[in-house]
């Protein structure tokens, strides 16, 4: 039943620099997750002795277009490791760049043009301290790291903590955001 997942090239949203194995390397629990799945998994290269040459290599690496993007969001309305008052926040002429150092790690983020690729985005979003943060790029405002990301279409999935604790979670889409 994998035959699918032979087809498949997942690429790195962002990734902290942490040596191979480690537990706070996202890279790790990616591969948990897939399992037996043959994906083939392109991981960032975050442990590189240059790490903004690796950076740029991996931005080469990337397609023209994403099928899907999976993307999360922080309480502090971060999303990838686009984080609030970071430089990287500002890259244009790149689509991966290395962020400040940010709880303990600095990471390899892909930047707003990279993840503008994205032919649909896939929100996943949990826990009751993601409400605020949630309603506000839902609502259209761009102040929040989040709230930037523009995609051709996006799709939030939401548990009902998120929603608000009114029984099942309730599932939106957003139009793709106005130039």
């Amino acid at each position: 039943m994998h035959h699918e997942w032979e087809h498949m090239a997942v690429f790195q949203v962002d990734e902290r620099v942490a040596p191979d194995g480690d537990p706070d390397r996202s890279l790790t629990h990616l591969r948990e997750s897939l399992g037996a799945a043959p994906a083939e998994v392109i991981a960032m290269p975050v442990n590189d002795a240059d790490p903004d040459a690796a950076a740029a290599a991996y931005g080469r690496s990337l397609p023209e277009r994403f099928d899907l993007v999976h993307l999360g969001l922080g309480p502090d309305g971060h999303t990838a490791s686009l984080v609030p008052g970071d430089p990287v926040l500002e890259v244009s002429d790149g689509p991966v760049a290395l962020t400040a150092p940010y709880m303990s790690h600095q990471r390899m983020t892909l930047t707003y043009p990279a993840l503008a690729r994205a032919q649909q985005v896939l929100w996943l979003v949990t826990g009751a301290d993601k409400r605020e943060p949630l309603s506000r790029p839902v609502a259209g405002d761009r102040s929040i790291a989040a709230g930037r990301v523009e995609a051709a279409a996006s799709l939030v999935l939401a548990d009902a903590a998120v929603a608000g604790g009114r029984g099942p979670a309730h599932v939106g889409a957003q139009p793709p955001a106005e130039p």
